[in-house]
């Protein structure tokens, strides 16, 4: 026999998983509101996380290779210079062709940060931020040289715009990049370990950042 509810208590089923499901909407709206709220109220956090510094163990990088990591969700180079790259960025032929020779600019954590051709604490590391200081793109490592000059011994070429840098990130004059690739702050932990985001172990210049970024 089929049975019969009484009215009642079907209405009074309804309110109660109407309540619920009420209940259980505002803990999910409250939880989500929460999660907003933490992220809103504490933006230091995410903050400090983006720009935390980044260690890197260079021996395991070839000479002649290149590797790209993130710090500051900025794309950062990390090349190991063999010496044949070395000798090409004293070369007079290049030097006379270069914007910005000796790196006059502020593009790097206080002046004399680095020094010279090599634009870097250990000459046959070389550090660099990677994004051309035209537009932003992120220039393209060539390791030899190629036809796009004859005088050219390679380095970096900027695939949107043409703009062209030697083996320590400094833009040849018909660029249209206006200033060399900036240096950001790292320093030697050990031998074999580099810090990228400070110049020391007290954490100085972790929050530099070039005018050009």
């Amino acid at each position: 026999m089929e049975s019969i509810r009484d009215e009642s208590q079907v209405e009074a089923g309804r309110r109660r998983f109407l309540t619920a499901t009420t209940t259980l909407a505002g803990a999910t709206a409250a939880a989500l509101f929460a999660d907003v709220l933490v992220k809103n109220m504490s933006p230091g956090l995410e903050i400090a996380a983006e720009a935390a510094p980044v260690d890197i163990d260079v021996s395991k990088i070839e000479p002649g290779q290149l590797v790209t990591v993130a710090w500051k969700r900025k794309p950062v180079w990390v090349l190991h210079r063999p010496q044949w790259m070395l000798d090409t960025l004293s070369r007079k032929g290049l030097l006379q062709r270069l914007k910005d020779p000796h790196s006059q600019a502020d593009q790097q954590p206080g002046r004399g940060f680095v020094n010279g051709n090599y634009r870097a604490v250990k000459p046959h590391i070389f550090i660099a931020v990677a994004l051309c200081t035209h537009m932003q793109c992120v220039p393209d490592f060539r390791p030899g040289k190629h036809s796009l000059t004859a005088w050219w011994y390679g380095g970096f070429h900027c695939p949107c715009h043409g703009s062209t840098f030697d083996f320590s990130a400094r833009v040849f004059e018909g660029s249209p990049a206006p200033l060399n690739i900036p240096i950001p702050p790292y320093y030697w932990k050990s031998d074999r370990v580099v810090r990228i985001g400070e110049t020391s172990a007290a954490g100085t210049h972790e929050n530099w950042r070039p005018e050009m970024w």
